[in-house]
C-alpha cells in the first residue's frame, strides 16, 4: 500500500511540474512580449526592459560562455537540485505532494520576501538562510509527523528569477536578470571598461551591507568566496582601478594587470607574472612611465635584479619589459627562394635573421626550418657566403637522405643563399611571340618554339637558334630543354637585313645622284 501511495504522489507532481513549469513559461513570456497583467488588467511593459532581456539572451554564444555560463544565466531546476547549495530565494516555486490515505495531496508553495512558508495546515517554516535541501529536510519532517504514512515528495519546480542593478566604473548604467546561482563575474564581465577594477567590487545588499571582491583572486587562485553568488536586489558597485601595469618579455604570464596598493614590482614578477622565465636576463628590465601629465611621461628606466629585491615602485600605466638571453643568440642570415608565411605564395627574394645555437651544423639548421622551402628553391645550388668566400652546400641530400650528414658549423653572420629554380623557358629573337613558357621535361627547342608561334620567316633562316642552359653553358640543338633554359631565334636572313638597309642605301645614292647631277648642271653654264 505504501509503495502505491509514492506511486500516485510522484505521478502526481510529475505533472503537477510539468504544468507548472508551462505556466511559469508563460508568465516569462507575457513579461518580455510587452505585456503583463495587473488586476486584471492588461499592461504594456516598457520597451527597455525587452531590451535588457533581449541582451542578455544575445550574450549566451558559444564564444563566450564560461564552464558554467549556461546554467548561472538560465535558471535550470535540475541544476539547482543536483547541488547541496543552492540557498532557497524568493520567488522560488515548489511543489510538495504526499498522500493521506489512498488520496494524492499537491501543494504549490511559492517562496515571498518574508521567507515564510505555509506547509497546508500543518505549520510554517521560515526558510530564510536555508538551502533547498535543508528546507526539504524540514518539510518531509513535518509533513511525516502528521501523516507517517503518507510518501512526501517536496521539489523545485520554478528556480526564482530576480533584477540586480550594476553601476560604477561600467559602460553604462544596467539591471540585468540573474538567479541564485549566478556568480559575480558571470554578470558584471559584460560591463567593464578599460579602467574598471576588478579587485575592489562593491555589492550592496539588500539590507544595506557592503562587502568587496576580488575577482582577480577568483580566477588566479581559485577563491570562490570572492566571486560569490549573487541574491535578490543586490546592487554592484564596480569601483575604478587605481594602478593598472603591464608586462611583457620573459615571465610565464605577460599581461596587464591591475595591482594593489603595497603592491610593486617584486609582486608584479612573482604572483602577477607568475616568475621568470629561465632565460630570463634580471639585468635588462626596462620601465616606460606613460602617465600623461608628469614630468617622466614617456621615459623610459633601466633596472636590474637589484631593483626587483627592493621592490621598485611602480606607477600606473607604466610598461615592465624583460628581456631574454634567448633574443641575443647568434644569427645567420638566409636569403633567396625561401618563404616563412606558409599562406602565401613566394613573389620575391627574402632576407631573414635566424637564430641558432651555437655549434649548430647545417644540417640541423635546414631540418629544423625545411617549412621555409618552396618549389621554386633550388636546393641542390645553395650555398654559403662567409667573410666574402662561398662555400657551395647541396640541401637535398641533408633534407631528404636519412643518412646524410655534413660537418659544416654555422658561423655568425654567415649568409645562407637559397637560389631561385623556377619551371620556365624563355624564348627570344625571331620568333613570333617570345616570352617564358612552362616547363616540360623530355622536350627539345622545336616544342617550345611552337609555344612561341613558331619562327619569324622574314627574319630567320634555317631555324637557326642558340640553346643555353641556366648556367649558360651552350647545348647543342638535339638535347632535351632544361628548366631556365634560353632558347634565342637567330635574326640571319639576307633579304630581311637587305630590307633593313635598302632604303638607307636608296636614299644616300639617291641625295649623291642628284647633287652630282646639279653640280654638272651649275659647272656646264659657267
Amino acid at each position: 500500500m505504501n509503495k502505491i501511495k509514492k506511486c500516485l504522489v510522484f505521478a502526481t507532481l510529475c505533472f503537477t511540474g510539468f504544468s507548472m513549469s508551462a505556466q511559469n513559461l508563460n508568465e516569462l513570456k507575457k513579461k518580455y512580449s510587452g505585456e503583463q497583467e495587473v488586476n486584471g488588467t492588461k499592461v504594456k511593459t516598457s520597451s527597455t526592459d525587452i531590451t535588457k532581456f533581449s541582451d542578455s539572451l544575445k550574450t549566451i554564444d558559444s564564444s563566450s560562455l564560461d564552464s558554467d555560463s549556461m546554467t548561472t544565466i538560465i535558471p535550470n531546476p535540475q541544476v539547482a537540485m543536483a547541488v547541496s547549495y543552492y540557498p532557497v530565494t524568493a520567488g522560488d516555486v515548489y511543489t510538495l505532494g504526499f498522500a493521506v490515505g489512498t488520496t494524492p495531496i499537491t501543494y504549490t508553495i511559492p517562496v515571498d520576501s518574508t521567507y515564510k512558508i505555509r506547509i497546508a495546515n500543518m505549520g510554517v517554516i521560515n526558510c530564510a538562510g536555508l538551502t533547498y535541501l535543508q528546507l526539504k529536510s524540514q518539510v518531509e519532517a513535518l509533513v511525516l509527523r502528521n501523516y507517517p504514512m503518507g510518501g512526501v515528495q517536496f521539489v523545485l519546480t520554478t528556480p526564482s528569477t530576480f533584477l540586480v542593478n550594476i553601476v560604477g566604473e561600467v559602460e553604462q548604467t544596467v539591471i540585468r536578470n540573474a538567479w541564485a546561482l549566478t556568480r559575480l563575474s558571470t554578470l558584471v564581465k559584460r560591463s567593464l571598461t578599460t579602467y574598471s577594477s576588478i579587485r575592489e567590487i562593491t555589492i550592496e545588499s539588500a539590507d544595506g551591507s557592503k562587502k568587496n571582491y576580488d575577482l582577480f583572486m577568483a580566477m588566479r587562485k581559485g577563491d570562490l568566496s570572492q566571486d560569490p553568488f549573487l541574491r535578490p536586489d543586490d546592487k554592484i558597485i564596480v569601483n575604478r582601478a587605481k594602478r593598472i601595469v603591464t608586462i611583457d618579455g620573459a615571465v610565464e604570464r605577460p599581461g596587464t594587470y591591475e595591482i594593489l596598493e603595497n603592491e610593486n614590482l617584486k609582486e608584479l614578477i612573482e604572483i602577477y607574472g607568475n616568475g621568470l622565465e629561465p632565460l630570463a636576463d634580471t639585468s635588462r628590465i626596462e620601465i616606460t612611465r606613460n602617465t600623461s601629465g608628469e614630468k617622466g611621461a614617456g621615459k623610459k628606466t633601466y633596472l636590474s635584479k637589484s631593483d626587483i629585491d627592493s621592490n621598485f615602485q611602480l606607477e600606473s600605466y607604466d610598461f615592465v619589459t624583460i628581456e631574454s638571453y634567448s633574443d641575443f643568440k647568434p644569427v645567420v642570415f638566409v636569403e633567396g627562394a625561401i618563404n616563412t608565411d606558409v599562406d602565401t605564395e613566394l613573389e620575391s627574394s627574402t632576407r631573414i635573421p635566424a637564430p641558432f645555437v651555437p655549434g649548430e651544423d647545417y644540417a640541423f639548421f635546414a631540418r629544423r626550418n625545411k617549412s621555409w622551402f618552396t618549389a621554386t628553391s633550388d636546393l641542390s645550388k645553395a650555398y654559403v657566403i662567409r667573410d666574402g668566400k662561398t662555400i657551395a652546400l647541396n640541401l637535398n641530400p641533408i633534407l631528404y637522405d636519412s643518412d646524410y650528414y655534413t660537418s659544416e658549423k654555422i658561423e655568425p653572420n654567415d649568409t645562407l643563399v637559397i637560389p631561385f629554380q623556377q619551371y620556365f623557358v624563355s624564348v627570344a629573337g625571331s620568333v613570333a611571340k617570345p616570352g617564358r613558357y612552362p616547363y616540360i621535361p623530355d622536350r627539345t627547342y622545336e616544342y617550345y618554339i611552337g609555344l612561341a608561334g613558331g619562327f619569324d620567316k622574314t627574319k630567320n633562316s634555317w631555324e637557326s637558334v642558340n640553346i643555353f642552359d641556366i648556367n649558360g653553358k651552350k647545348l647543342p640543338k638535339n638535347a632535351f630543354i632544361t628548366p631556365e633554359c634560353t632558347i634565342t631565334a637567330k635574326t640571319n636572313s639576307a633579304l630581311y637585313y637587305f630590307n633593313q638597309y635598302a632604303p638607307v642605301i636608296t636614299t644616300t645614292l639617291t641625295a649623291i645622284v642628284s647633287f652630282i647631277t646639279i653640280k654638272t648642271y651649275i659647272d656646264s653654264q659657267n
